[in-house]
């Protein structure tokens, strides 16, 4: 909100030199004033009534504009100063209009300044009640000159002329304040809308997760996002800040930008910033048009792998889903048959054995299509901020009231502090009921029940661990090589696609699962689920 807060003080700056150069003016008024009284050229202002009532007025003016030129000062008195000032400024024209009765004219004139300002500054409804003010003291000091002790020689055309002319100023300026008042309010409006606008674009940039660099003319970062920072290494940490020189943070991507500046074909292989980061694939944009800066982004070569693997994937499913469909009917058919001739009286006990291993196999079949097609229908995930501690119980409690476990046990193992993530929890709840159900079925000793827990906790760089733990003979190290291989099983009852779609799942997410094995016996499969962004401190 820097911006919105900069242009309100524009407003109120605007407001205080307004109410400032009023005041300066109600000064210059009242030191004309007492110079002219208070010199040889009082002369010019005619017959002076009640030199002494004259003398204390007009040093009681100047005492009150200095007064009201120092409270100017504060903008927040905008409307009672004005107000107030408006009220003197009437009373004491109205008083030197008797005791000055020569001088009407330029008196009426400085009164109609200063009732215009006033209109302009004060709510309309305000300034139109000023402005009658006037004209009822100006009609007023005609009628007390008439009918007074003193009869005066004005006409009253002058003074009807006086009067239209207070009321039409008084409209008129009271009809462009509002205008201005309206339009400062428009330009507040806009101005809270841009920096809002200048908020949500700052937290998009620092939390993509492509790196966002802004090198200048000699090639020294101005401006550097998150995921431009970590892929950067401990150099680009404090590269936003101190104005880091490229060339020495990564002096092939500083080459590979001075080529794309110079118009070569730039090298597009990935390269790696830093150690222990993955690679990146650089691309390069001018900021603006005539701008020497130029805009750098980083994109992660494994993100751009992992998207051209899942659109092959993506074709890959809709071939094996419309295979699928055609491989259905005829499964179905020969099932279908199996069933009748299981009812035939004249099948012997091996032509029956027979039938039930066409069924098993059928149903076998049938489940590798469910899976395929399964696969085929995955939408793409749609990442949200989970507390996983909340969700694992929620999960548990869910299993137990679906799945009937028996004598098995399942459990978990949490804090009491939330563990956040971000993913889509309808992937998440599917990986886990995959990852539960093989351990239920597998991850137990001979002639005991299974025991599973369920542990979440919080790992490091910001991201969250899920483990599903059993007590089982484990798995070997042949077979753990290929357990996430689509359609490698070792029972003659799965379909090999429980842990390949599990697995494509966490991928989809950001995630990784994997395999690990516990010493003394059992299995851990393990989901790194990414936590949320944050900012990077300004």
């Amino acid at each position: 909100m820097k911006q919105g807060r900069a242009i309100i003080g524009q407003l109120e700056s605007s407001s205080r030199l307004d109410l400032y150069f009023f005041a300066l003016y109600r000064t210059l008024e009242a030191g004309i004033l007492a110079g002219l009284l208070a010199s040889p050229l009082s002369d010019v202002l005619g017959v002076v009534h009640a030199p002494l009532l004259a003398t204390a007025l007009t040093v009681f003016y100047l005492l009150f504009a200095l007064a009201m030129l120092l409270l100017s000062r504060w903008p927040r008195w905008l409307y009672g100063l004005t107000l107030v000032g408006a009220c003197v400024d009437i009373a004491v024209a109205t008083a030197f209009i008797w005791i000055l009765p020569q001088a009407v004219s330029g008196i009426a004139m400085l009164l109609l300044f200063n009732v215009a300002i006033a209109c302009v500054l004060l709510p309309p409804r305000t300034g139109y009640a000023v402005t009658m003010l006037a004209a009822a003291a100006i009609l007023g000091e005609y009628l007390f000159e008439v009918f007074g002790p003193q009869t005066g020689d004005r006409p009253f055309a002058e003074i009807v002329m006086y009067i239209v002319s207070f009321l039409a100023v008084g409209y008129l300026a009271g009809r462009i304040g509002e205008r201005a008042r309206r339009n400062e309010r428009l330009a507040e409006q806009r101005g809270a809308e841009v920096a809002s606008l200048v908020e949500i674009n700052e937290l998009i940039i620092r939390r993509m997760r492509t790196g966002v660099l802004v090198i200048d003319a000699d090639y020294r970062i101005r401006l550097a996002n998150e995921a431009a920072s970590l892929l950067l290494g401990e150099g680009g940490e404090a590269a936003d800040s101190r104005g880091a020189h490229l060339p020495k943070l990564s002096p092939e991507l500083a080459r590979r930008l001075q080529q794309w500046r110079n118009g070569w074909q730039g090298d597009e292989t990935p390269l790696q910033l830093a150690p222990d980061q993955q690679e990146v694939q650089p691309r390069f944009a001018r900021l603006l048009a005539g701008s020497e800066l130029s805009l750098v982004f980083l994109d992660d070569a494994s993100v751009v792998s992992r998207r051209a693997e899942s659109l092959t994937l993506t074709t890959l499913g809709r071939f094996s889903a419309s295979l699928a469909h055609e491989i259905r009917n005829p499964l179905a058919a020969i099932n279908y048959a199996v069933q009748l001739l299981e009812e035939s009286k004249q099948m012997n006990e091996a032509d029956r054995r027979l039938l039930q291993i066409i069924h098993q196999q059928c149903q076998r079949t049938n489940g590798i299509v469910e899976s395929v097609l399964g696969l085929a229908r995955r939408e793409r995930a749609k990442p949200e901020n989970v507390d996983l501690n909340w969700f694992a119980r929620r999960f548990v409690d869910e299993f137990r009231q679906s799945m009937s476990i028996e004598t098995d046990s399942l459990e978990v193992i949490a804090g009491t502090q939330a563990v956040p993530a971000m993913i889509d929890p309808r992937h998440l709840q599917q990986v886990l009921t995959v990852l539960v159900q093989n351990a239920l079925n597998y991850g137990r000793l001979p002639g005991e029940p299974a025991r599973v827990r369920l542990r979440v906790f919080p790992g490091e760089q910001q991201r969250a661990l899920v483990d599903v733990i059993d007590r089982g003979p484990g798995i070997p190290d042949a077979v753990a090589a290929q357990l996430f291989r689509p359609f490698f099983t070792t029972s003659e009852h799965g379909t090999g696609l429980g842990l390949y779609i599990a697995r494509e799942l966490c991928r989809g997410n950001q995630a990784t699962l994997e395999y690990i094995s516990v010493p003394g016996g059992g299995s851990c499969f393990r989901v790194t689920v990414p936590g949320p962004h944050t900012l990077l401190p300004e």
